[in-house]
């Protein structure tokens, strides 16, 4: 891989996983057009998620420290005796939602192996279904009624739900914003709070995944040279947190709607050209 192939991915990845269209989905197909499918681009995908998870923490550096804080804070209740003693503010109650939210992920690790070898294979047929998947989670909560409801009416419930379908993100062309905040405002959340939500979510779903996946990355060894490495992380963080601020902006101002245009159109031209490859029997590569 060149460092013109890094920042192409790093870009993918920085404008993909953010705005609602799926970035796994998207690396997959610029990969298999290119040719550059396998496990080492599996572990180079995943590389690029720690850049645009560097996007995150320098967008919502606020509130991640007022939520780093406010988990202190529990800690010194916990070891006083008084953790469940009170009403929990809104700090706190996004803490515990954010936990439970991501319970469901660690049943989906179960199945992990078998789901992304869709992204590993040369197969694009589930990319293009998955998109379309997307696309209809998408046109609906664009069309549902605006809801208002913020951390403190948050229930178990709404979490495990909004958890379940980040969990579907594993599979390569549905998005993981697109799901949360589409189930968030499905649900009746504000749109303001499901986006903020949604990214401070992708911390624990990301590191959660570059650990899963340490065995490999140790195992295939140093694939890629450092500045194909360093070119791939810095434009995918540069561009996510471009990217953070466009869809904050969409998603506040109704333009939610345009993403499952895209992914819809792009579901369908994905899918009929997984179908003529299989037909034909050879791999369009540029």
């Amino acid at each position: 891989m060149t460092v013109f192939d890094a920042v192409m991915q790093g870009i993918i990845q920085g404008l993909t996983e953010f705005l609602p269209i799926s970035s796994d989905g998207h690396l997959s197909i610029y990969q298999h057009f290119t040719g550059n499918y396998g496990e080492s681009a599996l572990i180079f995908t995943l590389m690029l998620h720690l850049g645009t998870l560097v996007a995150v923490f320098i967008t919502y550096r606020q509130t991640i420290w007022e939520l780093i804080q406010e988990a202190f804070s529990m800690l010194y209740d916990l070891f006083h005796g008084r953790l469940f003693g009170r009403q929990p503010n809104e700090l706190r109650k996004m803490i515990y939602m954010l936990v439970i939210t991501t319970l469901p992920l660690f049943g989906f690790v179960l199945v992990k192996d078998f789901i992304t070898s869709f992204a590993e294979d040369k197969d694009i047929i589930v990319e293009g279904l998955c998109f379309l998947f997307t696309a209809v989670m998408l046109f609906t909560a664009a069309k549902c009624v605006k809801g208002r409801k913020t951390a403190k009416a948050m229930t178990v419930k709404d979490a495990l739900i909004i958890g379940f379908f980040q969990g579907l993100a594993i599979l390569p062309g549905v998005s993981r914003s697109g799901s949360t905040i589409s189930t968030g405002l499905l649900l009746g959340y504000s749109k303001e709070y499901m986006v903020t939500y949604s990214f401070i979510l992708s911390i624990p779903a990301i590191l959660g995944a570059c650990v899963l996946d340490i065995p490999e990355i140790v195992a295939a060894g140093m694939v890629y040279s450092w500045p194909v490495i360093i070119a791939g992380l810095v434009s995918s963080a540069i561009v996510g947190f471009v990217a953070i601020k466009l869809i904050k902006y969409l998603v506040i101002n109704d333009k939610f709607i345009i993403f499952s245009y895209y992914t819809f159109i792009l579901g369908i031209s994905v899918f009929l050209i997984g179908l003529a490859e299989k037909f034909l029997g050879f791999t369009f590569v540029i």
